[in-house]
C-alpha cells in the first residue's frame, strides 16, 4: 500500500521507512529537513521537502492519496518545549491539525500518530505505567502529544479517521541524534569517541539519575508494521518494560565501547553529576502487555545487544 511518513527523514521516522520499504509498500516521505538529515531519506521512497504545517504539506497528501499516515515529525525537545512552548505547540498541534484536515479532504484510511509513553503519563504514581493510567503531563511537549490523542479521537468521531496510536518509550538505535527523549544514548556516545567527559542529570535524592524505559529503534519499527492492519481506535505503549537508571545506562555504553576501543581512558568511567533540567520526570517505565495482546508485538532487543548495535553503525559513520 502507499504510505506516507512525516519525519521520514528523523532517526526514528527513516528507520520506519526503511522497514515499511523491506516490507513491500510504496512510501511517501515528508519533512522540511529541521532536525532531520538528507541522507537518512531511503531513496526508494518519494521525498517531499516541506513543513508539515504549510499549506504545501497538505497539497502533497491531496496528491499521493496515501492509504495511512504515519506521523513521526514533531518537536521532540522537552526542555525546548519548556523554553518556548509556543513553537512546541504550534509544530506538534498546528501541524498534525494541518495534516488532519487534509486526510479528512482526501480520505486517507489511517493515521499512526506517534505519541509520548516517556512523558505524556508524568510521575505516574502506577510503575511500571499500563495504559490504565489517566495521563498527567508536566511538560509543553507532554501536553501536546496527549492533546493530539484527544484530536484524533474527535476526528475518528466526527469523520470516521481510523487511527492507532503508539506510546513511545525512549527510542535508542542507528541515525540517533543527541537531542529528543532518549539522546542521552547518542550523546554519551559522541562524548567517548571525541574523548569527553559525559554528564549525568539526576534529583536531589537519586544521584545515578533519573529512570527511563529505552526500546531499540528497530522493534519500534515493527510496531509500526503491526499498527498498519491492528489495533484501530486505540493507543498502546511501545517500550520493554525495564528501567534503567541514566548512570546504569552510561555504564554499559562504557563498557561497550571498552570492548572495542581498550585504549579509552579509564577516567572516562566517571561522570560529571549535574541537576535535573526543567521537565525531566525521576521515573518512567511502561508496561506493554497490551501491544503484546492486541497488537502481536513484543520488545526483541535487549539493551546491550541493542547498545552494541548502536555503538557498530555510530562508529561506521565517524
Amino acid at each position: 500500500m502507499k504510505i506516507m511518513v512525516t519525519g521520514g527523514a528523523g532517526f526514528i521516522g527513516s528507520n520506519v521507512v526503511d522497514g515499511l520499504i523491506s516490507a513491500g509498500h510504496q512510501v511517501v516521505v515528508v519533512d522540511n529537513l529541521y532536525t532531520g538529515k538528507l541522507s537518512n531519506v531511503n531513496p526508494q521512497s518519494l521525498f517531499c521537502e516541506t513543513d508539515i504545517r504549510s499549506e504545501e504539506a497538505g497539497r502533497v497528501i491531496e496528491r499521493e492519496r496515501p492509504a495511512v499516515l504515519i506521523h513521526h515529525a514533531a518537536q521532540i525537545s522537552v526542555p525546548d518545549s519548556v523554553r518556548n512552548p509556543l513553537f512546541d505547540a504550534d509544530v506538534n498541534i498546528r501541524g498534525f491539525l494541518n495534516l488532519l484536515q487534509a486526510c479528512v479532504k482526501t480520505a486517507v484510511g489511517k493515521v499512526i500518530f506517534i505519541s509520548s509513553g516517556g512523558a505524556i503519563y508524568g510521575e505516574a504514581s502506577e510503575y511500571p505505567t499500563s495504559e490504565k493510567y489517566l495521563p498527567e503531563p508536566l511538560s509543553p511537549y507532554a501536553v501536546t502529544k496527549y492533546t493530539s490523542e484527544h484530536y484524533l479521537n474527535y476526528y475518528k468521531h466526527q469523520y470516521g479517521l481510523l487511527f492507532t496510536t503508539l506510546r513511545y518509550a525512549n527510542v535508542y538505535g542507528p541515525r540517533q541524534a543527541p537531542h529528543g527523549e532518549a539522546g542521552v544514548v547518542a550523546i554519551f556516545m559522541d562524548n567517548l569517541i571525541k574523548n569527553e567527559s559525559s554528564t549525568v542529570n539526576h534529583f536531589p535524592d537519586d544521584e545515578k539519575g533519573m529512570i527511563r524505559d529505552y526500546c531499540y529503534v528497530g522493534d519500534v519499527v515493527k510496531a509500526n508494521l503491526a499498527a498498519l492492519e491492528k489495533g484501530d481506535g486505540d493507543f498502546f505503549n511501545i517500550g520493554t518494560g525495564t528501567g534503567t537508571r541514566t548512570q546504569d545506562l552510561y555504564n554499559a555504553i562504557f563498557n561497550a565501547f571498552k570492548k572495542v576501543r581498550p585504549q579509552v581512558p579509564d577516567r572516562f568511567s566517571n561522570v560529571v553529576k549535574q541537576a535535573a533540567r526543567p521537565g525531566d520526570l525521576k521515573k518512567s517505565c511502561l508496561v506493554v502487555e497490551k501491544a503484546r495482546r492486541i497488537l502481536r508485538w513484543a520488545p526483541e532487543t535487549d539493551l546491550e545487544e541493542g547498545i552494541r548495535k548502536t555503538l557498530e553503525w555510530r562508529l561506521s559513520v565517524e
